[in-house]
């Protein structure tokens, strides 16, 4: 006798025919979105995940740590448009809060996926992996969806089926989270019941991810607004583009402003965090401006020559890093003759509607002439140190015929990283970083990914990875992973011994190491090669060195000092700021 299920009884032979069970509708989903790698770390809840996402050109690939998992998806996000993390319920997911507030923080599409107990089991007994104390009165389930929606996050645990005959749409659900972290660039936190993965779901035909933002602009006067740009345009002599953080999440939106730029001889110049989307060794591009931390001839330009600036895409509410550091000295940010448009719609679709336009409209050729950028007479057998660094890096670059993607990790390196002017890469990104909003300890993972995003594309492009001794230690476990992948990574490691960034005493909880550890015997280990350069000539010879070779991992090892006069212009006002926050008078 032949079983008749409900769906079939309900729907007939061909839908029954036409279900798919939810492990194959995720897969399609990831598969759908771009990816090919999940990022995570294996556990029982996320066992029958693991099984029904690791194949057909899907793979999960082990990180050290749930943490750097997530951390690994978050710059999966940024060189590839959306990251995938999956880890097991609540002791494996709750680690990954970290990422994903960098994530929210960021603007990152990343979907943190976590294995949960069955629906069959909840409500029976307390699970081992519950957070809640052994003699509680009662079960806790949702404490991992919670945290996340605590974050900002939406935080939601798959349903199976509700009513007899009518298959569950937990697969609808996963696609809509998806689709929401894609749209509108956030993190989402989906849990999925073990016993639904190889259970029937809704089959889905899924629409071209290009089409999901292809809706009408809600907002009328786009027109209008184009219309003042175009007269403001013209009535300025020495206009500026001055982008932020939503544009540089948009390649399609860079390549149109900068094509806006070059067509009409305008400069631009970035918001900080919205460092590494243009090359900024073309002679339209000023660098990243922030008021008293920015470049003194840009900063000189900008300020007392500017007559007219277009703001696209900063940040609605100012932020204390990126205006200065609330010293007063930003002046774009209270310059009266600006047009300030920030997008309200997924994907920036009324940006891209304006700089259309404007690329189309009469506008003058402007007369900017750039200043060239003074040359720097480098001693080679001048100390190495923070206060050469960047310099010593834009003059090697200048005869690499290679991209370089920087990797700077919180902390001294991510300031001093600044001064850096990377060219452009293949890859479309040129310096990429976890502005210290999350845990320290993010460069690792990411220029694991970097490099492995490269690789697949078969660019050219090398990864430089510049970590200080503190953050090197906190992440040591992902060089196993670089080691695995084989996948090619310098690291320029500032060395002093100690978490220098806002010190201000001498107690133990600054020194983060040792002066008996010994940096090249551990990278030997994870199958690297190692240097210790002190001097601009040794560093420069290797360097080069490393980055030809493109092999493996590679560490130059640079004794730093703490001296003032080896600090470059960047640490030395931050700590200063630093302090007088920290009601330091003589800093006040």
């Amino acid at each position: 006798t032949m079983t008749i299920t409900p769906y079939e009884q309900n729907f007939g032979t061909a839908y029954q025919q036409s279900l798919v069970t939810l492990g194959q509708a995720l897969h399609q989903i990831v598969r759908h979105f771009g990816a090919d790698t999940v990022y995570g770390v294996g556990g029982d809840f996320a066992a029958n995940l693991i099984a029904a996402l690791d194949h057909d050109g899907l793979t999960v690939s082990p990180a050290s740590n749930e943490m750097h998992a997530g951390f690994c998806a978050c710059a999966q996000a940024e060189t590839q448009g959306i990251g995938f993390c999956l880890t097991t319920y609540t002791v494996g997911s709750l680690p990954c809060t970290s990422a994903a507030a960098l994530a929210k923080t960021e603007g990152l599409p990343v979907v943190f996926i976590s294995g949960a107990p069955g629906e069959d089991e909840v409500h029976q007994a307390s699970i081992h992996h519950m957070v809640q104390p052994g003699d509680s009165w009662r079960t806790e389930y949702d404490a991992a969806l919670r945290a996340f929606a605590a974050l900002g996050l939406r935080a939601e645990r798959l349903q199976g089926d509700r009513a007899c005959g009518q298959p569950n749409i937990s697969a609808f659900r996963f696609y809509e989270l998806v689709k929401h972290a894609w749209l509108h660039r956030e993190p989402v936190f989906i849990e999925v019941p073990r016993n639904l993965v190889f259970a029937l779901t809704q089959p889905l035909a899924l629409p071209a991810v290009a089409q999901l933002h292809s809706g009408e602009i809600p907002f009328a006067g786009l027109q209008a607004v184009l219309d003042n740009i175009i007269l403001k345009f013209k009535a300025a002599k020495k206009p500026l583009v001055y982008f932020g953080v939503q544009v540089r999440r948009n390649p399609a939106l860079i390549a149109l402003m900068v094509a806006f730029c070059q067509r009409f001889n305008i400069p631009y110049a970035n918001h900080w965090f919205a460092k590494g989307g243009v090359d900024e060794t073309h002679p339209l591009c000023l660098g990243g401006y922030n008021g008293a931390f920015s470049a003194p001839e840009m900063r000189a330009y900008i300020e007392n020559e500017v007559d007219y600036v277009l703001d696209l895409g900063t940040s609605i509410i100012p932020q204390d890093t990126a205006s200065a550091f609330q010293t007063g000295t930003h002046f774009i940010a209270d310059f009266p003759n600006k047009t300030v448009l920030k997008s309200t719609v997924p994907r920036e679709q009324e940006l891209m509607r304006i700089l259309q336009g404007l690329l189309q409209a009469d506008l003058p050729q402007y007369r900017f002439a750039p200043t060239p950028r003074p040359a720097v007479a480098l001693d080679r057998a001048a100390k190495m140190d923070y206060h050469v660094l960047t310099d010593v890096i834009n003059s090697l670059q200048q005869t690499q015929d290679f991209g370089t993607v920087f990797v700077p990790e919180v902390g001294n390196s991510f300031f001093a990283s600044f001064g850096l002017q990377p060219r452009a890469t293949q890859l479309g990104i040129n310096w990429v970083t976890n502005p210290w909003y999350a845990a320290m300890g993010t460069s690792l993972p990411y220029a694991r990914v970097v490099a492995e995003t490269i690789r697949a594309a078969g660019h050219t492009d090398r990864v430089v990875l510049i970590t200080g001794d503190g953050g090197f230690h906190f992440q040591l476990n992902e060089l196993i992973h670089l080691q695995k992948q084989q996948v090619p990574v310098t690291i320029l490691y500032m060395r002093n011994d100690v978490f220098h960034l806002g010190k201000s005493g001498d107690g133990p909880i600054y020194h983060c190491s040792t002066g008996h550890f010994d940096v090249k015997l551990l990278v030997q280990a994870y199958g690297g090669e190692a240097r210790r350069c002190e001097t601009v000539g040794a560093f420069s010879e290797y360097y080069r060195e490393c980055l030809a070779a493109n092999q493996g991992i590679r560490l130059i090892e640079i004794p730093c000092s703490l001296e003032p006069q080896y600090q470059c212009r960047e640490i030395a006002l931050l700590n200063l700021y630093i302090k007088s926050r920290n009601g330091d008078p003589q800093s006040q």
